[in-house]
């Protein structure tokens, strides 16, 4: 059996064949540099790390570009409110990014590009699109003319007639007279007064948001790629738009396959900054949460259905990951007291199959590992064969952290090594790495519960109504340095959202 993968753009479960044997090119929508990175974030580029570490394991060469946009209108509206450019936005973010990247063990991508460093292959872009009458404007502003791709809505299956294309806040709104037609989108936006811009052949301004990863795409990987990932959210209108845009100046496919990962949800919703439900990496990883046990948690679910986020269901993914955990650490620990070859406890961390022979038992796991991923990277099936290895050199492992364990002659532990470097092999696959930690469980208290917020809310408000100012910001700072924002609406209501 080969990979086989859920296409957006088919509707089916299709092997994967790359276009030149041996070699995958996968571009992955990157982040917009506004702000820190929430768990919708980590959860996507856990999936896609997994992807690329699976086709990695399996043999292939592969090239894998993830942008940054750091050109948009929400990292403008964020540089006015704080009062600098968009540049020092983008770069406060971008190393803050990479450091919860680094943190979540995911791979760093072959090449990050980014938006200010494409203008010259956006302002081509968009000229192309011209002159093929695919794009046309209007003061200064540029439009892509969805007409003019026959099969515009073919990733997301909607109706030209029914499509809105201001989707979460990143299309400006324009009077309907300035475009041909009601779906019609910004290449390029003139800039207004006061607004940073570029030069281009229709006056000062920015690229808009399609456009970018369109550009970036080309420039970085060519006309046609194998893989294209990103969010469910992004199907809509994002992902459509890039394929017209695209494939109308190109005259070819943008991408053979089109993945997709579900939405973290919480209380039904999906998280979002927009929504302001959500939960960001750094807090969380500052609040006690193993990176390992994060990875744990969002892996146990599979990559295309929502995940449901609750602090239970991340203390029991903590868990788990305490037992994984320790099965992982007995080659280092204990390897020279169980009479283990110095040089077999020894892994440079690369991602590769081992060609050591294995007992049949133990090339049965392989093989049920291996399965799994192909299924359309079923990552909670994977796990159950990490679990299935670890079950006794955990139990070995927690025998000799208690000291309950003689070795001696008659102990033949060395059958348990090939097990173990197994268990290393695969977990490596899913990027999961040893921690050195005592506590790989979340800080009590320090992620309280709606409940407990409630409680707090109230205290404040009681000390409001009593005049006593000082308590009622002493409660919002207690609850802002434990990562709850507190937000006082002219109602009288006080929200509070996660940081």
């Amino acid at each position: 059996m080969s990979l086989r993968l859920t296409n957006t753009l088919t509707r089916q479960v299709e092997e994967f064949r790359s276009i030149l044997p041996g070699h995958v090119s996968i571009y992955c929508c990157g982040v917009t540099v506004y702000d820190l990175c929430h768990l919708g974030h980590a959860r996507s580029y856990i999936v896609w790390d997994i992807l690329r570490r699976y086709l990695i394991y399996q043999g292939f060469k592969v090239t894998f570009v993830q942008n940054f946009t750091d050109i948009d209108d929400k990292i403008l509206a964020r540089a006015n409110q704080e009062g600098c450019s968009m540049s020092e936005v983008s770069e406060r973010n971008i190393e803050l990014f990479y450091q919860d990247m680094d943190a979540l063990g995911i791979l760093r991508p072959d090449r990050m590009p980014r938006a200010t460093k494409c203008l010259d292959g956006i302002r081509s872009l968009i000229m192309e699109l011209e002159d093929k009458g695919a794009a046309y404007s209007v003061d200064g502003d540029v439009y892509f003319s969805v007409m003019k791709h026959s099969d515009y809505g073919k990733l997301s299956g909607r109706n030209l007639d029914e499509q809105q294309l201001n989707a979460d806040g990143r299309v400006a709104e324009v009077e309907e007279a300035r475009k041909n037609h009601s779906c019609d989108f910004a290449l390029w936006k003139g800039s207004k007064p006061g607004e940073p811009s570029f030069p281009s052949p229709w006056g000062p301004g920015r690229p808009g948001w399609h456009i970018e990863c369109s550009a970036m795409v080309r420039e970085e990987l060519g006309d046609t790629i194998d893989i294209h990932l990103g969010g469910a959210d992004l199907i809509f209108p994002h992902h459509e738009n890039e394929i017209a845009q695209s494939e109308l100046a190109n005259g070819k496919e943008l991408a053979n396959y089109w993945l997709h990962n579900g939405m973290v949800n919480v209380s039904g919703q999906k998280m979002s900054k927009s929504l302001g439900n959500f939960t960001t990496i750094r807090n969380l990883l500052n609040s006690g949460v193993s990176p390992m046990a994060l990875r744990l948690f969002i892996l146990q679910a599979h990559y295309r259905k929502p995940l449901d986020f609750t602090y239970e269901s991340l203390e029991a993914a903590a868990t788990g990951w305490q037992g994984l955990n320790g099965a992982l650490q007995l080659g280092t620990k204990f390897g020279k007291i169980l009479g283990w070859p110095e040089k077999e406890l020894l892994h440079d961390g690369d991602i590769k199959r081992s060609g050591n022979s294995l007992n049949q038992s133990l090339e049965k796991l392989r093989q049920h590992f291996i399965t799994a991923i192909d299924e359309d990277l079923n990552s909670s099936g994977s796990l159950a064969v990490l679990f299935e290895l670890a079950r006794p050199l955990r139990a070995l492992s927690n025998r000799l952290e208690r000291e309950d364990v003689r070795i001696d002659s008659g102990s033949n532990y060395l059958e348990l090594l090939p097990r173990w470097k197994l268990l290393i092999e695969l977990a490596g696959v899913l990027g999961f790495k040893a921690e050195d930690k005592d506590n790989l469980f979340l800080k009590e208290d320090v992620l309280p519960d709606e409940k407990h917020i409630n409680l707090a809310i109230n205290e404040r408000k009681e000390a409001k109504q009593k005049k006593d100012f000082a308590k009622a910001d002493q409660i919002r700072e207690e609850l802002k340095q434990i990562g709850i924002e507190l937000i006082d609406k002219p109602d009288g209501i006080t929200d509070w959202r996660r940081l």
